[in-house]
């Protein structure tokens, strides 16, 4: 075994043996944003937050997480000493700011037009000319805002879809998992289409830099163990098939 495959496994051994009294407490925050994070059964779940649940289990870590709109729950955890928000792109303006887990997934930043729009993109700078709607306060509306190019926030990412087909908007930009059939499960899929990936980042689980360097350790081991052991995978696959509720057959 390697020595950093040996460190691993004592930090997760010590994590296993810890007691419920004295155990460290994480306030974690993250976004409606399905099926990544999303409330079923009066529960947080979906695949990014599966995935923050079994890291904070092995890790030995107990937690609350909250649902909050983008912007309260990146602050959240930009402000508490004992916060962390995902699923977050790592950015290097954000690179200080936090201490960091994972990566825990990897988003394909989009840029989405109504079909039929004519509209066609090679690159990025060609989409100059468009009104671009955005998600307020995220990496994607940071992204383009710092580069200036025209673009129309919304307070819920979900907006944006409804007023690209209503033609408020010629422009969505979305950030979309490997495989993810979000227009298919919302029945957009005959209105809209991407004309253009711009990016691809990694996400991660952002951390307050108050939180002890010890805990981002063990959370790290943590990801590297479930991506070794297959875990990862596991649960991703897990949410292959899902729908939102209520979705006709």
């Amino acid at each position: 075994m390697s020595t950093k495959s040996t460190a691993i496994a004592v930090l997760l051994a010590l994590c296993a043996t810890a007691t419920a009294q004295g155990r460290p407490k994480l306030y974690l925050t993250t976004e409606t944003s399905a099926p990544s994070s999303m409330i079923e059964g009066g529960r947080v779940t979906g695949i990014g937050t599966d995935k923050v649940r079994e890291i904070m289990a092995r890790a030995g870590i107990d937690y609350t997480i909250d649902l909050l709109p983008w912007k309260r729950a990146y602050m959240a955890a930009l402000e508490r000493a004992d916060a962390c928000v995902f699923s977050t792109t790592r950015t290097a303006e954000r690179e200080a700011l936090f201490k960091w887990v994972g990566p825990t997934d990897e988003a394909q930043w989009v840029l989405a037009a109504r079909i039929g729009s004519g509209i066609h993109l090679n690159t990025l700078e060609d989409a100059r000319k468009y009104r671009i709607g955005t998600y307020n306060g995220d990496a994607r509306d940071q992204y383009l805002r710092e580069r200036g190019f025209q673009v129309d926030p919304a307070p819920n990412d979900l907006i944006n879809p409804r007023k690209l087909i209503m033609g408020r908007i010629d422009l969505w930009a979305a950030a979309w998992r490997h495989g993810s059939s979000v227009l298919g499960q919302h029945g957009w899929d005959k209105q809209i289409a991407p004309v253009l990936t711009f990016n691809r980042q990694r996400v991660y689980l952002a951390c307050n830099r108050g939180v002890p360097d010890e805990l981002v350790a063990r959370m790290n081991a943590a990801v590297e163990a479930m991506t070794r052991d297959g875990t990862m995978r596991r649960i991703e696959r897990k949410y292959e098939t899902w729908v939102p509720p209520g979705t006709p057959e």
